[in-house]
C-alpha cells in the first residue's frame, strides 16, 4: 500500500502568522484557522507554513489551505505530548465555504480501542502512523464511529487502512496537579474506509 497524506481546508485565519519555529534554515510560522461544521461548531484549527507562504496570511481573510498533517511530541512540562498540525504547502483565496476533507493511508501502529458512550454509540480509537520521507512517519489519533468502529475494532497492529475523513478540534477538561485544565485535542475523525467498503462480506 502507498501512504497518503492529504488535507484540504477552507475556513477564515483566526490571526495573523507567528514566528514557529526554524528547520534546516527555513523560517516556519503558524497561524489558526477557523473551519465551521455542518453542525454550526467550529473547529480552531492549526496551521504551520513556510515564511514564503506566510505573507499571504492575513486575520480575518478566507483561506485555502492544501497540505498534510504533522505530528511531533512536546516534551516541554511533564511527561511528553503528541502534537498535531497542518503542514500548508499551497494556500488560495477562500471559495464562499467550507471544506475539511482529509485522506490518509498508513499502518496501525496501535491496538485498537474499542468502547460504547454512555448513549450506546461505538466508538473505536486508532492511531495511524503514516509514512513519509527520510525514514519518518506522522503518527496521527483517529476515532471511528458507529459501523466504521466495528469494522475497525479487529484491525491489529502493522495493518494497513486508507481512511477519508476530517481534521478536528476537540476541548477537554485534564486534571493536574494545579487543579483541572481545559485542553485542546486534535484528531481525524473517520468518514469513510474506501478498502474496507470494497472488501468482500463487508456492506457499503
Amino acid at each position: 500500500m502507498t501512504s497518503k497524506n492529504e488535507v484540504v481546508l477552507c475556513g477564515t485565519a483566526v490571526d495573523n502568522p507567528t514566528w514557529s519555529h526554524e528547520n534546516h534554515g527555513t523560517q516556519f510560522y503558524r497561524f489558526f484557522l477557523r473551519v465551521p461544521r455542518l453542525s454550526g461548531t467550529e473547529d480552531i484549527l492549526p496551521i504551520v507554513l513556510p515564511q514564503a507562504l506566510s505573507s499571504q496570511v492575513n486575520m480575518g481573510e478566507e483561506l485555502m489551505v492544501s497540505g498534510q498533517l504533522r505530528s511531533f511530541n512536546n516534551h516541554s512540562g511533564t511527561g511528553s505530548r503528541l502534537v498535531l498540525t497542518v503542514y500548508a504547502r499551497d494556500l488560495g483565496p477562500g471559495e464562499g465555504h467550507s471544506c475539511n476533507e482529509v485522506e490518509l493511508s498508513g499502518y496501525l501502529c496501535k491496538a485498537p480501542i474499542y468502547r460504547r458512550t454512555p448513549l450506546g454509540r461505538s466508538i473505536c480509537d486508532l492511531m495511524l502512523a503514516v509514512p513519509r520521507r527520510y525514514g519518518r512517519a506522522d503518527y496521527l489519533p483517529v476515532i471511528a464511529w458507529g459501523r466504521l468502529a466495528s469494522i475497525t475494532r479487529d484491525l491489529g497492529i502493522g495493518d494497513p487502512l486508507s481512511l477519508q475523513g476530517r481534521f478536528q478540534s476537540r476541548t477537554y477538561q485534564k486534571v493536574t496537579s494545579s487543579g483541572t485544565e481545559e485542553r485542546v485535542a486534535y484528531e481525524v475523525s473517520a468518514m469513510a474506509l474506501p478498502e474496507a467498503a470494497a472488501a468482500p462480506g463487508v456492506s457499503p
